[in-house]
């Protein structure tokens, strides 16, 4: 039979009467959420039902059932149709040829569907097999036909589904930890697939199904409205887009705002990540519970025998103190049962902490005791409470478990009302890959591996917790923070000197590392500046530890080697001048006897003389965590080294190239040029006047710079100075290179990226004008940058640059050609001549 014949010989109602009833219930838009699921599953079912009786023509044994999210009545506007043709097993030819009837009116329309044709047998063994389909029955529902087939089928799977329970549900479990090792965490992702990702519509419906088992139960309280949110945002997403999709992609998000009624993409996202972790931390507990589960059902009769206690021959849990008030019991931590959360309102900081140092979680209806009945913390608070709170923040890894038992419960909002706006709020720099609220936790968690190097912990930890408390509010959220941390540390019990301390560390969290990668740290302005700033040797020592924890808990791309030898230099020389050493003034460094040999021969030869040095560092401190590397540094690629976890090989450094050539027009776009052909990333240069030996009269330009290969090994010496010989005369066309490869090999475009900023950092430096350029990093874009600051007629004296994620920041100290910074307008000039370059 063929498909059109199928389609003309299927009586019953019109595919175009549903197909325009379907459309006016999806465009009308009076309804929406549950109840437009609903009634487009109500419409499909009565299609679906007209179609089997007009196909069946009343035969019996043969029925047609909803499995799925279909079963569950969970349609969105595009979801697939999930679809069983349950039969007897009788008249196999009849079924086939009723399937056909069914199927091709379905595909007629361009739904898709999920299909399935078994007897009850077939469909029994094949769940017992195949996980997925298991759990697809049990959400079965019949739509037509026999419905004594539909339920005989519905109660065997089931009653099949809770005897083999102890052997399924580990499969469960492995299968979801499986897939969110795949597809990542739903509240941290910046395009998160709200099916598959941890915490999305996947781990809702195997909650159901852990609750199908009767083997254990998930926490209800807000589960159902987590699972509807998130329906609901794909339901905009399908209507938004017009395709079966559950990838919430960055350009279609304010689209998808906007039709749910929200005020843009950020409250969105900021929603989607609430209804995560509400379904991710029930998936924690349920699994922790069905793992207490199935170990007491491994021990045998007769050793819970043994174990058991008066209490009618049950085992008595063993019940092991932590603290006051707090126990451990069967792998969790419990309240006591002489605990008074009503009298005590340190209790629930002192639990969390016992349950931090212990390395255990907190149990579910432990922290609801708390959140119920807890008593207020007065302020400020006692000394006991900011102790907990501390030794909270200084237990390392555990301390992420914990503290997000008391978020789910509402406690942490009731310690720190401030942590409200942070809470879920998502960070559009693709460099994070955390929300504010975790970020500020796994810093915490990462300068407790810190607080050996400092004298005082307490502040590092609790900065590390408030570094970032001022985002959400308008403006710098540095300067903001630093008010809510003063706030804040007066409320929790520290004293005016120690609450200065903190509010400096928040004001100045981000001081270190700007200035280490994006200034001069020879010119003494710049280490000044950074002393004025800190104030105090004490206060650098946090300063720095907390640089570091707030970089290695941002991501790969926020920290390096490279970067922790820089920052590390300029606090040696901050803690010399708050010493009170004075700054050296700076002065061109004399040149190395390879300098001079390499400026003669440049001067010699009339052109280019090319030196690479390989740099490497010593094995880090094993003592101290190691984060991830791989920050970008060069034009358009990420640094290919990776910091080495246990600290034993030395990690590169790039390639110091040293470039003589003789003083001329053109010679930094050419050098940047050269680099970005052969694909190399530069993450530092310098340029400078050589004086040359006595008798030997002429001028000659020096660059220092540090390089890295993107891909593979370093091209040779030889290459790089036949292609720069080649830029510095003209024949090398690079600006036409560059395009040809963009053309061969074109970038994907995602969302279109703010334009490019140029400004003039203000008393920067006294030797040179500092012109600051922001843009969206591309290769060749420091070969763009040299050009447009040769045309503008300035001498660049040395150049610090910087990627994170996709984003340059690079610093250019530029002077007069006599070598004496810009004025005021003149510096305003070039940086808009520029940032015109970088736009045009």
């Amino acid at each position: 039979m063929t498909r059109t014949d199928v389609t003309e010989e299927t009586e019953g109602p019109e595919p175009g009467g549903y197909a325009a009833a379907r459309l006016r219930l999806l465009t009308e838009g009076e309804r929406s959420g549950p109840p437009r699921r609903r009634a487009l599953a109500e419409l499909t079912d009565d299609w679906l039902a007209g179609l089997f009786g007009a196909a069946t023509g009343g035969h019996t044994g043969v029925s047609l059932v909803a499995v799925g999210g279909y079963g569950r009545g969970e349609l969105s506007p595009r979801s697939d149709l999930d679809l069983l043709l349950l039969h007897d097993g009788r008249d196999d030819k009849a079924v086939a040829a009723l399937a056909d009837r069914l199927w091709y009116p379905v595909w007629d329309l361009g739904l898709d569907l999920d299909h399935s044709v078994r007897t009850p047998q077939q469909a029994r063994k094949t769940a017992g097999e195949d996980l997925k389909v298991h759990l697809g029955l049990l959400d079965a529902r019949h739509l037509a036909g026999d419905l004594g087939l539909t339920s005989s089928l519905r109660t065997a799977v089931l009653a099949d589904w809770r005897n083999q329970a102890p052997r399924r549900l580990p499969e469960l479990r492995d299968l979801c930890a499986e897939r969110a090792e795949r597809q990542g965490e739903l509240r941290f992702l910046l395009e998160p697939d709200l099916k598959e990702a941890r915490g999305g519509l996947r781990d809702a419906t195997a909650l159901r199904a852990v609750a199908a088992s009767w083997l254990a139960d998930a926490p209800r309280e807000g589960l159902a409205d987590a699972r509807r949110q998130l329906l609901d945002v794909r339901d905009a997403l399908h209507l938004a887009t017009g395709r079966a999709t559950d990838r919430l992609a960055l350009q279609e998000q304010d689209e998808v705002a906007a039709g749910l009624g929200l005020l843009d993409a950020d409250a969105l996202l900021r929603q989607v990540y609430e209804a995560a972790r509400v379904i991710s931390y029930a998936g924690d507990v349920t699994w922790r519970e069905v793992g207490r589960v199935l170990r007491a059902r491994s021990v045998r009769p007769r050793l819970r025998a043994m174990m058991s206690g008066r209490n009618g021959g049950k085992p008595a849990a063993e019940r092991s103190p932590l603290a006051e008030g707090v126990v451990e019991q069967d792998g969790e931590v419990v309240l006591a049962r002489a605990a008074r959360p009503e009298r005590d309102s340190v209790l629930p900081l002192r639990a969390a902490a016992a349950a931090a140092q212990a390395g255990l979680p907190l149990s579910l209806h432990a922290v609801r005791r708390l959140a119920a009945t807890a008593r207020p913390l007065p302020t400020p608070w006692p000394a006991e409470a900011r102790e907990q709170l501390v030794t909270l923040l200084g237990s390392g890894r555990p301390t992420v478990q914990v503290w997000e038992a008391l978020e789910a419960e509402g406690l942490v909002t009731r310690l720190l009302p401030d942590w409200e706006r942070v809470r879920c709020r998502p960070q559009r720099n693709a460099v994070h890959l955390w929300t504010v609220d975790r970020h500020l936790i796994e810093t915490a968690v990462r300068a407790a591996g810190f607080t050996r190097r400092v004298h005082r912990p307490d502040l590092l930890l609790v900065a590390a917790l408030l570094h970032d408390i001022g985002k959400g509010w308008p403006g710098d959220h540095s300067v903001a923070g630093e008010t809510i941390a003063r706030d804040v540390a007066a409320r929790i019990g520290f004293d005016r000197a120690d609450a200065a301390v903190l509010a400096t560390l928040v004001r100045h969290h981000l001081l270190l590392v700007d200035t280490a990668t994006r200034r001069d740290l020879d010119d003494p302005a710049t280490v000044r500046a950074v002393a004025d700033a800190v104030g105090t040797e004490r206060t650098l020592e946090l300063l720095h530890a907390l640089t570091e924890a707030d970089a290695l808990a941002t991501g790969p791309a926020a920290w390096s080697s490279w970067r922790g030898s820089l920052v590390a230099d300029l606090v040696k020389r901050v803690a010399g001048v708050l010493a009170g050493e004075p700054a050296a003034e700076a002065e061109a460094a004399a040149p190395t006897a390879e300098h001079e040999r390499l400026a003669v021969e440049a001067f010699r030869t009339g052109g280019p003389v090319l030196a690479l040095r390989a740099q490497t560092e010593p094995p880090a401190d094993p003592a101290r965590p190691s984060g991830p590397s791989g920050a970008s540094s060069g034009r358009g690629s990420d640094d290919p080294g990776a910091d080495d976890p246990a600290g034993t090989v030395p990690e590169p450094l790039g390639v110091e190239l040293l470039i003589a050539v003789p003083d001329q027009a053109g010679v930094l776009p050419a050098v940047a040029g050269v680099l970005a052909l052969h694909r190399l990333t530069v993450r530092t240069a310098e340029l400078r006047s050589v004086t040359l030996p006595d008798g030997v009269d002429g001028s000659v330009l020096l660059l220092d710079w540090r390089v890295a290969a993107q891909y593979g090994s370093l091209p040779q010496a030889a290459r790089l100075r036949a292609d720069l010989v080649r830029a510095l005369d003209g024949t090398l066309d690079i600006a036409g290179r560059l395009a040809e490869r963009d053309a061969a090999h074109p970038r994907r475009r995602g969302v279109e990226p703010p334009p490019p900023r140029v400004t003039v950092a203000p008393a920067a430096s006294r030797l040179a004008t500092v012109i600051e350029v922001r843009a969206q990093d591309a290769p060749g874009l420091l070969f763009r940058l040299g050009r447009a600051l040769e045309a503008a007629g300035v001498r660049v004296r040395s150049a610090h640059v910087s990627t994170l994620g996709a984003n340059a920041v690079d610093a250019f100290y530029v002077t007069r050609g006599e070598g004496v910074p810009l004025p005021g307008e003149e510096a305003a000039s070039v940086a808009r001549e520029v940032e015109e370059s970088l736009r045009g």
